[in-house]
């Protein structure tokens, strides 16, 4: 007989426990959400309907853009909620779900950063056999793997998790359930849950870095090979959108889990990924991306022509 009370719901601690300043923080939030769902529903229609953009690259930027609309829509919709509300509780259940999909959508991107880094590799290093290389079975497939292999890992995890028991307190120290949050909660041994974690992360988060590290060396080296100038600064140019959103994304994870939490609302505002950076991706694809700025022109001028 284990001599704790069972716990039904979690506290997750706001940015701020001023009622003024948490309706700011709502608002700003708000905002955020909203642009990230515009953004990348925009990149995800300019994808579709160019026929320019059919090709390898950009099927990889479609599922990138499709994970960061469902990634910030795991956590920010409850966090705006409470933002709201006097609770400011989560279902212990529900909890569960969100990290299950914080830890599928984070760790598919990861893996599909890498599969990316792979792409430009041997768009630079064969551009002729690029095609067929690259085709649409092996991306296709590659696509199928990253989420399988998030989802699965995810489900391992989580699995391990509903048999733990949580004690008194309930105060989760973020504004979004995490396993890593929830372990120093449970009254049970959790080693076994973070020896699995730690294993996860070495494998989406070290790992898929390890393999973008390789690419890029692969790419940098076949890059200073071209005799041409021009030619080089041009090849490296078609990796400079997904260098970005790879510093980004890694950038703010290590940043957010390698470094002391302060629990600053400066911190949480500017650290979190799965809040701010998705929602720079649209921006760098669409800024820096010569090809996805001619769609759009296209785009935009049929619709003017259609109305006129």
């Amino acid at each position: 007989m284990r001599n704790h009370s069972i716990v039904s719901e979690f506290i997750l601690l706001m940015l701020s426990a001023d009622p003024q300043t948490q309706i700011l923080l709502f608002m700003l939030f708000l905002v955020i959400y909203v642009l990230t769902l515009m953004g990348n529903l925009v990149m995800l229609l300019v994808i579709r309907t160019d026929s320019h953009l059919h090709m390898p690259m950009y099927f990889f930027l479609r599922q990138l853009s499709f994970l960061d609309l469902c990634h910030p829509t795991v956590t920010v919709p409850k966090m705006l909620e409470n933002l709201l509300s006097e609770s400011k509780a989560i279902f212990v259940e529900s909890c569960l779900a969100q990290a299950f999909f914080v830890f599928a959508t984070g760790g598919t991107e990861a893996c599909l950063l890498a599969v990316m880094a792979y792409d430009r590799y041997v768009a630079i290093s064969s551009p002729l056999l690029y095609g067929q290389v690259m085709s649409n079975q092996l991306c296709v497939g590659m696509v199928w793997g990253s989420w399988g292999l998030a989802f699965v890992d995810a489900l391992i995890n989580i699995l391990l998790a509903v048999n733990l028991d949580y004690c008194e307190d309930q105060t989760l120290p973020h504004f979004s359930c995490e396993l890593s949050s929830l372990f120093p909660l449970s009254c049970s041994d959790t080693s076994t849950n973070f020896t699995l974690l730690l294993c996860s992360s070495v494998l989406h988060f070290f790992g898929t870095f390890v393999m973008i590290v390789f690419s890029y060396v692969r790419i940098v080296s076949t890059i200073l090979s071209i005799s041409s100038t021009s030619g080089g600064s041009k090849a490296f140019s078609t990796c400079s959108s997904h260098l970005t959103t790879v510093i980004l994304f890694y950038g703010s994870g290590f940043l957010s889990y390698l470094l002391p939490t302060s629990g600053s609302c400066l911190e949480m505002v500017f650290l979190k990924y799965s809040v701010v950076t998705l929602m720079l991706n649209p921006l760098v694809y669409s800024l820096q991306n010569k090809e996805v700025k001619t769609a759009m022109r296209r785009i935009l001028r049929r619709y003017v022509n259609s109305f006129t």
